[in-house]
């Protein structure tokens, strides 16, 4: 079975220009989650983009998440929490404060001690890898390892992989950032590794 599509959003996207190109790209393939990444936006920035990218990611039909702000889920309707810092105190308050309605997913995971620690936490899934910027070489082996041991569902994160580079590592979800919208076209891009999954599945 192909594994489904995380689309991870820029870090610093033109804040006019990029919901327009969302839009675009959530117009082919069928994505099941949007993260909303927040690069260097302060609160108000960030929220800004996140109410404007949580209704069109929800009208696409894909679950929005946004980076490391509970308190900011709730405000803006979005339906869950990627916890990418804070480690497991902050992945416990998310889960208090959002589970059962609230999707919660933990990030930054550097080891099998890391993902064993976060896992065991009720989250709904583990992220292996960087949300964008310069790959991590060990987190493919790491979301192989995890998906062949644990229930919790896997995603892959390798933000330098074109359609031709996809590895197959039998994680439920592979999320896909920078070479989408380093490309001119993104949402052709978006087709071309939907396409390039469910050959490889």
């Amino acid at each position: 079975m192909a594994p489904q599509l995380y689309l991870i959003t820029p870090a610093n996207p033109d804040l006019e220009q990029f919901p327009r190109q969302l839009m675009a790209a959530l117009s082919g393939p069928e994505i099941a989650a949007l993260l909303v990444r927040r690069g260097a936006l302060d609160d108000a920035g960030y929220e800004r983009l996140a109410q404007r990218l949580v209704q069109i990611g929800q009208a696409a039909g894909a679950a929005v998440l946004l980076e490391d702000d509970v308190d900011m889920v709730r405000r803006t309707g979005a339906d869950g929490v990627h916890i990418g810092t804070g480690g497991t105190k902050a992945i416990r308050a998310a889960i208090a404060a959002l589970k059962p309605e609230g999707i919660v997913g933990a990030g930054n995971i550097g080891s099998r001690h890391d993902a064993m620690s976060f896992g065991e936490l009720d989250v709904d899934y583990v992220l292996f890898g960087p949300l964008g910027g310069k790959p991590a070489p060990e987190a493919g082996e790491l979301a192989q390892w995890w998906a062949e041991t644990f229930e919790v569902p896997a995603v892959h994160s390798n933000p330098a992989a074109g359609p031709d580079e996809l590895t197959a590592t039998g994680a439920e979800f592979v999320a896909l950032s920078d070479s989408v919208w380093t490309e001119p076209d993104p949402a052709a891009t978006l087709k071309a590794f939907a396409q390039a999954m469910r050959e490889t599945a």
